[in-house]
């Protein structure tokens, strides 16, 4: 009984040689098929990982801590109170898209599990049942994402008055000043 090791190849009649195959892990160091003939394909795999805690934070948007969703809750500007309820609302969408899939996958799931008395349809039943409430809250999560989008609004009507009044002061334009020491 022959046994082959790793980076040694086969001779012409498939038996293995003691003569190393210099080609044998080229393949996968580049990224590519494994093994030589029959193997699989490893597409190479990069990963980027941005950190931008600290430009949150000089922009006055900083992170609790780095599990949070959501940016502090910091409302001393307008400005603020729209990029919080912005990012509420986008936390809110996504979470609630992939919540609604979460749904559809669990209740495929156990809708392959038997059902212990045999009932036709029984198992589909019972996973509907339990799938629904998963349903219910990627709902709530979509009317959290509403609701977020609506507090904004509703911030820039009922505070309309103090918002334009901070808003001409800052942007009234400036006149040219008139020297009268120049002459």
């Amino acid at each position: 009984m022959a046994t082959t090791t790793r980076g040694r190849g086969a001779n012409s009649n498939g038996r293995p040689s003691d003569k190393p195959n210099k080609f044998a892990n080229a393949g996968a160091a580049a990224g590519g098929f494994l093994g030589g003939l029959g193997g699989s394909f490893v597409p190479p795999i990069n990963v980027t990982v941005n950190n931008n805690k600290n430009a949150a934070r000089a922009k006055g948007g900083g992170w609790p801590h780095a599990e949070s969703l959501l940016p502090a809750p910091e409302f001393n500007s307008p400005a603020m109170v729209r990029n919080y309820c912005n990012t509420l609302r986008a936390a809110a969408v996504t979470l609630s898209i992939e919540v609604a899939m979460g749904a559809e996958i669990f209740e495929s799931v156990l809708a392959a599990v038997p059902d212990p008395e045999g009932r036709a349809f029984g198992s589909r039943i019972r996973a509907r049942k339990v799938a629904r409430k998963m349903r219910k809250s990627a709902d709530g999560l979509r009317d959290a994402a509403k609701n977020a989008a609506a507090c904004y609004s509703t911030f820039q009507q009922e505070f309309e008055e103090e918002i334009n009044r901070v808003r001409h002061r800052a942007r009234k334009p400036q006149r040219p000043a008139m020297n009268w020491a120049q002459q």
